[in-house]
């Protein structure tokens, strides 16, 4: 094991789960969507991954159909004792059943039947970590978060997480989960990169309060932070996506820009650097990376050797910082002045409020 390496496991949140630093995405695993891999293809990944020391790999019911989960289901059964081996997630909310109401989303029905259906594709009795993939608005989340509880006691799940779900509801459900002795949420799966950092706001400083593991998805967002997207070359002909996508903006472009710079002063590529950039930010457990290719696996694992400087990490802090909802701003510009009245506090030096200046009574 070496530092960095794939088996050199960390903790997934406050739980006493170990996975990989780098989480294997599958939401590229079959073609059905248009531009996924093969079968042969993704059975290639999952190996090279795996010989890697990886131990974590990520799905969800409706990823191409189903055909995601169901060519893990089919590659692990070929390799008996493998899947007790490894942390398999999936998720749950998508609707795969056309014009059923009850066919998605987190109700009783709509949890019991995506769970045994996940199972049976994916050819296990558990999930290691079952993911609310979206906030239901019309479902009550006592009625969510019980049935997975139920589950948890049944053996047919093991942990809880959420998925792109808003701080206030996330909260909620986690302190009401806490109160009942339901299982409660370990783990948080966001998108987060240097081109979306607004969970920097709320989300990060409630998985940190929480003790959630939090695993960004798009970490490249969607290819922009490749190295293959610059402003000569706004869409690649070889991104299968561009056309969908389009090209990325004059503000974006000022990141992509600032990344392309750090990653020649670090030797590396744009995409490992943004990698790098990402799983070392605070409350990041495990990252997670959909490669479509053997190649494009490879190149973001190249992320697990590059440390970036303090000077190279402020650089892209500054280039990319984000503006957050209030009262973040206000609470960062006057809450250690309200506080501290002037003190000095662990190194750190507070400023006075003018007022408490301009008179020496006090009533």
């Amino acid at each position: 094991m070496t530092l960095g390496a794939l088996d050199s496991y960390v903790g997934l949140g406050r739980s006493g789960l170990k996975v990989s630093p780098f989480c294997l995405g599958a939401m590229n695993f079959g073609e059905d969507g248009g531009f996924g891999a093969g079968v042969e293809e993704s059975e290639k990944i999952l190996q090279a991954y795996l010989d890697r020391g990886g131990n974590f790999v990520d799905t969800a019911n409706f990823y191409t159909n189903g055909h995601s989960e169901a060519i893990l289901g089919d590659f692990l059964a070929a390799r008996p004792g493998l899947r007790d081996r490894l942390v398999i997630a999936t998720k749950f909310y998508g609707n795969l059943h056309l014009g059923d109401p009850n066919g998605g989303g987190a109700s009783r029905k709509a949890i019991l039947g995506q769970v045994e259906d996940s199972l049976r594709r994916l050819r296990t009795d558990y999930i290691d970590l079952y993911w609310l993939h979206n906030h239901d608005r019309s479902t009550p989340v006592e009625e969510t978060l019980r049935t997975l509880d139920d589950l948890v006691t049944a053996g047919r799940i093991r942990y809880v997480g959420f998925s792109d779900t808003p701080a206030w509801f996330t909260a909620k459900a986690h302190t009401m989960a806490l109160l009942r002795d339901w299982t409660p949420i370990t783990a948080l799966q966001l998108e987060y990169s240097l081109l979306e950092r607004t969970i920097e706001g709320e989300l990060i400083p409630l998985a940190q309060d929480a003790g959630m593991g939090v695993l960004p998805w798009s970490p490249l967002k969607s290819g922009y932070l490749s190295g293959k997207y610059t402003r000569t070359r706004a869409t690649p002909a070889d991104t299968r996506r561009s056309a969908v996508l389009g090209a990325p903006t004059p503000a974006q472009f000022k990141v992509i820009d600032a990344l392309a710079e750090v990653a020649e002063q670090a030797g590396a590529t744009s995409a490992a650097t943004a990698l790098s950039w990402v799983r070392s930010r605070p409350g990041v457990t495990s990252t997670l990376i959909g490669p479509r290719t053997l190649s494009h696996l490879e190149a973001n694992l190249a992320a697990l050797d590059l440390r970036l400087t303090p000077a190279q990490t402020a650089t892209l802090d500054d280039a990319s910082a984000p503006t957050l909802n209030f009262p973040h701003d206000l609470n960062q510009q006057v809450g250690a002045m309200l506080k501290y009245a002037g003190a000095t506090v662990d190194g750190v030096p507070s400023a006075v409020y003018p007022p408490l200046l301009e008179s020496a009574a006090r009533y």
